[in-house]
């Protein structure tokens, strides 16, 4: 089967329109052609600073338009990033996240979030940032510290996008990605669900990311997280069902992407958890905190490891049997195109 990125907007919506057991069903097929079954990759998310944003995402906390009791900080410490960088390792991570409230970073603060960058893969982990929007020069310059991955998500449809952000065009987070693409770093980019947005604008998101030049790497799918003060405090609960079929239509989709089972995991049960490990989620955030919100601890997701039997996915330098067993070219047994009608029927 090979990979695609001309998926049309109709084949997408057909995907996504499946009956739940079926598309579910269809997800775990092509999970275990390419992807290695029973893994997760774990990463750490840590905020280097916080609060004090000028921009106005509706489901942000770090908004400074919004009153919500958050506490700004100041770009932290090298050494206090390091050390918690270690520290992550330790606890079984193998890439160190760091996120920064920035509309886009200056060039001093660039230059420190560099040398981070660089200690922190001195440590022999795996670097991701998001740090807001990027020029090709500030994405070269991250690429020459060592940066693996870069986050930047498109949060929701191009239709949507300006109901929930205003300060920023959808056109301005797609030149970032293509700046970072061209700077050779690895894209993590995905989206938030339960933002008020339609049925179409959950298959617009999945179509645009699933036909970018090069499907992200990392495709982290967000349960919105209800933060008092922001506009969408009030926002209606998701049917967990629909947050479900997210991550099994991106499973279908990008298929040789991490999926990642990302914020409002705190608030999901274990039981929903394994469904969407099921379904194709193969990557989670580790630690108490995503950026400012909640997140199970490291504890819990060991013993939840543990009842489904889950292995944490080796870093990709310490097992080379490994990613070579579980590389594309040894999973893969056909070279027809993925489509809607290349799985197996079970009636």
């Amino acid at each position: 089967m090979n990979v695609r990125n001309d998926w049309t907007l109709e084949e997408v919506t057909e995907l996504f329109d499946l009956p739940f057991m079926d598309l579910v069903f269809q997800a775990q097929h092509v999970h275990r052609l390419f992807q290695a079954p029973n893994t997760v990759q774990i990463s750490t998310l840590l905020s280097i600073k916080t609060g004090a944003c000028p921009e106005d995402c509706a489901y942000c906390p770090q908004s400074v338009r919004f009153d919500t009791g958050l506490e700004s900080s100041e770009l932290m410490e090298i050494e206090s990033v390091v050390a918690r960088a270690r520290a992550a390792k330790d606890a079984g991570a193998t890439r160190f996240c760091m996120g920064a409230a920035y509309r886009s970073p200056k060039p001093k603060d660039l230059r420190l979030v560099a040398a981070m960058i660089s200690e922190v893969k001195a440590l022999r982990m795996e670097t991701c940032a998001t740090l807001g929007m990027l020029s090709a020069s500030q994405a070269r310059e991250l690429k020459e510290a060592g940066l693996d991955f870069y986050n930047h998500n498109l949060d929701t449809s191009a239709r949507y996008y300006e109901k929930i952000i205003t300060t920023r065009l959808y056109q301005d987070r797609l030149d970032t990605l293509q700046a970072v693409r061209e700077a050779g770093i690895n894209v993590c980019c995905g989206g938030i669900v339960g933002m008020g947005e339609e049925h179409e604008d959950r298959v617009a998101l999945l179509h645009t990311l699933a036909t970018l030049p090069e499907h992200p790497q990392s495709v982290p799918i967000n349960q919105l997280v209800r933060v008092a003060g922001t506009p969408l405090a009030d926002a209606a609960a998701l049917d967990p069902f629909d947050f479900v079929r997210m991550i099994a239509a991106a499973r279908i989709l990008m298929p040789l992407s991490h999926v990642r089972l990302s914020a409002g995991r705190g608030q999901m049960s274990d039981e929903l958890q394994a469904l969407c490990f099921m379904a194709g989620a193969n990557s989670i955030f580790y630690g108490e905190k995503l950026l400012t919100t909640g997140n199970p601890d490291a504890e819990h997701d060991q013993r939840l490891f543990r009842r489904l039997k889950i292995a944490a996915e080796p870093s990709p330098d310490s097992s080379a049997a490994f990613q070579a067993a579980t590389s594309p070219a040894a999973r893969l047994g056909a070279t027809a195109p993925l489509s809607v009608a290349s799985f197996p029927d079970e009636r």
